[in-house]
């Protein structure tokens, strides 16, 4: 893996070496309103190298206490700058500053569907029905809504409103069973044309960077290879693919969630564990691969049962 790849990687947990987005794109015939909701999908992905803005944001889980936060935003010179400050509770700061926006998300390349709608792919719309409207006015902006409902019981439905003039996210809902909301997040004030804080009255303060490594070895990894031999229709890997790494990370646009293996010296007592905050569900589970104990742990934006349908189709890889 070269070093600028390697660094890509680095991004988050979900950041990877880029993605061939006709692996993605399914050839199909999509309705006029698929149609215009990708090409709106496509604009919301494309925005965020696009679009520099600074703004208050709520962000709820659960129904329950409201977040605010301050963002910033700002692209220059084939670079972004970012700074996110809680303005309730610890007042924590997360800085990112000068990244390159080669650098790019695997959701956001799997949403920038413009070559494939060219080419009559469908992409995430084999995955998602959707519905366009008029959306309401978020942060005094004129909003377009897109819903987003789910094809099969393996991901969760989305609302989201973006600005007509920009394609920005302004507000999203990700939702559950039975319509309930689970995270709600949007903008309650936002200008264009960001300015940068200093970050010189926060709490706690995590800057983002990217060190240079002198290995392309990943920082874990396990003795056995292994596979997921399950995942629900649409999901792509967003690592370059590594049977020994400790860590495999899917998304199908949308939606993102990673797998852990830990391979462990003795059998520990069946059972699984299961956490939920808003959409993230972290779904835990000793047990036996082909006779050797490990520790399987599911974390991302998927119900339950998918999660637990993942751990269930782990194998060791052929030797």
């Amino acid at each position: 893996m070269s070093e600028q790849r390697y660094k890509c990687w680095l991004r988050s947990a979900i950041a990877a070496p880029v993605l061939l987005l006709p692996a993605f794109a399914v050839a199909g015939s999509c309705s006029d309103s698929d149609m215009e909701a990708l090409k709106w999908l496509d604009r919301m992905a494309r925005s965020a190298d696009e679009v520099s803005y600074h703004g208050v944001v709520t962000f709820q889980r659960d129904g329950e206490d409201m977040q605010v936060m301050q963002i910033s935003r700002v692209i220059a010179d084939g670079k972004s700058s970012e700074s996110l400050t809680q303005l309730t509770g610890q007042g924590a700061e997360v800085l990112r500053i000068n990244h390159p926006l080669q650098c790019d998300h695997p959701g956001n390349q799997l949403l920038r569907l413009n070559e494939a709608l060219k080419a009559g792919g469908c992409g995430v719309a084999d995955q998602y029905r959707f519905r366009i409207s008029e959306g309401d006015r978020v942060a005094g902006l004129k909003a377009v809504r897109l819903e987003l409902a789910p094809r099969d019981m393996y991901r969760y439905g989305y609302v989201l409103e973006l600005d007509r003039r920009t394609g920005l996210l302004l507000k999203s809902e990700t939702i559950g069973r039975g319509n309930r909301v689970l995270e709600k997040f949007q903008f309650a004030d936002l200008a264009y044309n960001a300015r940068q804080t200093d970050g010189t009255e926060v709490s706690v303060v995590h800057q983002t960077e990217h060190p240079e490594l002198s290995s392309a070895e990943p920082e874990h990894s396990v003795p056995h290879r292994w596979k997921v031999r399950w995942l629900p229709r649409g999901f792509t890997p967003t690592d370059t693919p590594d049977e020994n790494a400790a860590r495999k990370t899917y998304t199908d646009g949308l939606a993102v969630f990673s797998v852990f293996v830990e391979e462990l010296d003795r059998a520990i007592r069946p059972g699984e564990g299961v956490a939920r905050t808003g959409s993230t569900t972290s779904y835990t589970r000793g047990m036996d691969i082909s006779g050797e104990p490990v520790l399987v742990t599911v974390v991302g934006e998927i119900p339950v049962n998918t999660a637990r349908m993942v751990a269930d189709s782990l194998a060791w890889a052929e030797r």
